[in-house]
């Protein structure tokens, strides 16, 4: 392949990488979650949701997410956890983090982003993975109903295992609907190297 022909397909690639509103990135971070399902790793970021990457990273580095359940999975939506523990108790929080929804990125399959309480504003330590393409959840306006969550990075590894979480049988739990009846426990969430090279394209991205 000529020099001219590859940067073309170059060119081409990273528009179509950009197309579907997922960065990538040479040196973004990562974070590799292992839970009583199998692991998967997320890749994160900073330059779309600065203040989110470092919000959720410093959850990452005081261990808040060791112990903490994935308590809301719904088949062909999402899984949600990070805020409470095996037996339904909410783990304290920091100050909430400001809303990055308008950042250009989307809640595509394998996307995570923050959740929230009806307040724009709101977000925590709470995230959520994308089953589906759930375009309503995108940022559309300034406003309490177009706000949207907060895409801050996606998985690249293992998700297949984030796919696993959506046949686990649901209930209720805690006065909560949606909660797998058998917990799915994160037991580490752990910093790993930047990637060395930018991340091939996924499943989860297309």
């Amino acid at each position: 392949m000529s020099f001219f022909k590859a940067l073309v397909r170059t060119i081409g690639l990273t528009a179509f990488a950009f197309s579907l509103g997922i960065a990538q990135a040479a040196d973004a971070p990562r974070v590799k979650f292992e839970t009583t399902v199998g692991n998967f790793t997320l890749e994160l970021y900073p330059e779309k949701a600065p203040k989110t990457v470092a919000n959720f990273l410093k959850y990452v580095e005081d261990k808040h997410y060791d112990g903490t359940i994935f308590h809301r999975v719904i088949p062909g939506f999402m899984a949600q956890g990070g805020g409470f523990t095996k037996d339904m108790q909410q783990k304290p929080t920091r100050v909430a983090v400001e809303n990055e929804a308008r950042n250009g990125l989307r809640n595509v399959p394998g996307s995570v982003a923050m959740a929230r309480t009806p307040d724009p504003h709101s977000a925590t330590s709470q995230f959520f993975i994308n089953f589906s393409d759930n375009r309503f959840l995108n940022f559309t306006a300034e406003t309490t109903q177009g706000w949207g969550y907060t895409v801050f990075g996606k998985v690249v590894e293992g998700m297949d295992v984030v796919n696993k979480m959506a046949s686990i049988p649901t209930g209720v739990a805690g006065g909560m609907s949606d909660v797998p009846t058998t917990p799915i426990v994160i037991t580490s969430a752990r910093l790993v190297a930047p990637a060395a090279a930018p991340a091939a394209p996924t499943p989860a991205a297309k």
